[in-house]
């Protein structure tokens, strides 16, 4: 007689980060939880929850009463305004940092009672909490200073909502895992978006450049420090080998483990990402200047990428992940499988192949 699965809660199943993760939960029962459902995937059960509503944490509390989850991922997080369609600022800190903070009440008063408890809670952070323009490769101690960029600032305060509530969850081990930017060939984020110029506004003119295969410059102000700041990216399958290994494994004895994630090996430069982009670069005067375009552009709906990222765009900021090596030990490698310079290869891997077929057939 076969034992049941395990049930694993994660928020926010319909991201891409979600569906990447749930190809590696085979040994679980996984609930999903999102605003709207998932494609193509099967979950034991979905259920449809705004993390904004206050009502939402009594939802989730009596569904971890009802379903006994051992452990709970929370990856609910509004990261593209324009995609989303969530442009109101405070709607987005509801979902973001005030969703964080009732997911965990839910768990801390689940677990007031020994029977079915939550041992883990995994959160996926970011770099940007840390802020723009780091000094060197940063550890898991250097401050938080996100700033500008609502993404960055409620990734901060998310964060340190975890890291505040994490001593009160009642037996339940608390992770932070701080990525660096996801990569990958269904990944299309702020700063992958620069260098492939894809057009992803949603404008009838950025349709219509999509359609024609059209590219985007990349920018940057005048400079070879510019050219030469450093950057990490880590592989969202990567990502969700991490998690998958977290929920495997034994809670920490600790009640928080905060890990800085990135691809193995070194950084790459921004010039060496332009040339592996096959992007051609456009150089204007200064921040101000290129501000101005980033604000046209997304005014005009033809870039998702907001002016606030501006500091993210031309900043160094870099990691040390010391201490995920020492955690993962012998299978670092199984998990972190990607080199950073071959997590940021596979996102031009599909349009490269798009290309060679064309090729092929011309």
């Amino acid at each position: 007689m076969s034992l049941a699965k395990p049930t694993v809660f994660v928020t926010g199943v319909s991201g891409n980060l979600g569906s990447r993760l749930l190809s590696e939960l085979e040994a679980f029962s996984v609930v999903g939880f999102d605003i709207t459902p998932p494609r193509g995937v099967d979950l034991a059960r979905f259920v449809q929850l705004d993390l904004a509503e206050e009502d939402s944490c009594r939802e989730l509390y009596h569904l971890v009463r009802e379903l006994h989850p051992v452990s709970v991922v929370h990856l609910a997080f509004v990261l593209d305004p324009m995609r989303t369609g969530i442009l109101d600022l405070d709607r987005m800190w509801q979902i973001n940092v005030a969703g964080t903070a009732r997911v965990m009440e839910a768990i801390t008063e689940a677990n007031r009672t020994e029977e079915g408890k939550v041992t883990k809670f995994i959160y996926p952070s970011s770099v940007a909490a840390y802020g723009s323009d780091l000094p060197g490769f940063i550890t898991e101690e250097f401050p938080l200073a996100g700033h500008t960029l609502p993404y960055a600032i409620h990734k901060k305060e998310s964060d340190e909502v975890v890291q505040q509530r994490a001593p009160s969850l009642r037996g339940c081990s608390a992770y932070i895992l701080r990525p660096h930017i996801f990569a990958g060939a269904t990944i299309d984020n702020y700063m992958v978006g620069a260098f492939r110029g894809t057009p992803n506004g949603k404008s009838n003119r950025a349709a219509r450049m999509r359609q024609k295969g059209k590219r985007l410059p990349s920018m940057l102000p005048y400079g070879q420090r510019y050219l030469d700041n450093r950057i990490q990216f880590v592989h969202v399958d990567d990502m969700a080998r991490l998690i998958a290994h977290i929920l495997s494994r034994e809670p920490e004895a600790r009640r928080l483990t905060i890990l800085n994630v990135a691809g193995r090996g070194e950084p790459l430069t921004f010039a060496r990402c332009l040339e592996m982009a096959g992007a051609k670069l456009v150089r204007v005067p200064g921040r101000s200047a290129m501000r101005m375009v980033l604000e046209f552009l997304w005014k005009q709906q033809i870039s998702a990428i907001p002016p606030e990222a501006l500091p993210y765009l031309t900043s160094e900021y870099v990691m040390n992940t010391d201490r995920l090596r020492q955690f993962l030990g012998k299978d670092y490698e199984k998990v972190v499988r990607y080199t950073i310079a071959d997590a940021f290869a596979d996102n031009f891997a599909a349009s490269a192949a798009v290309a060679a077929e064309h090729t092929a057939v011309g």
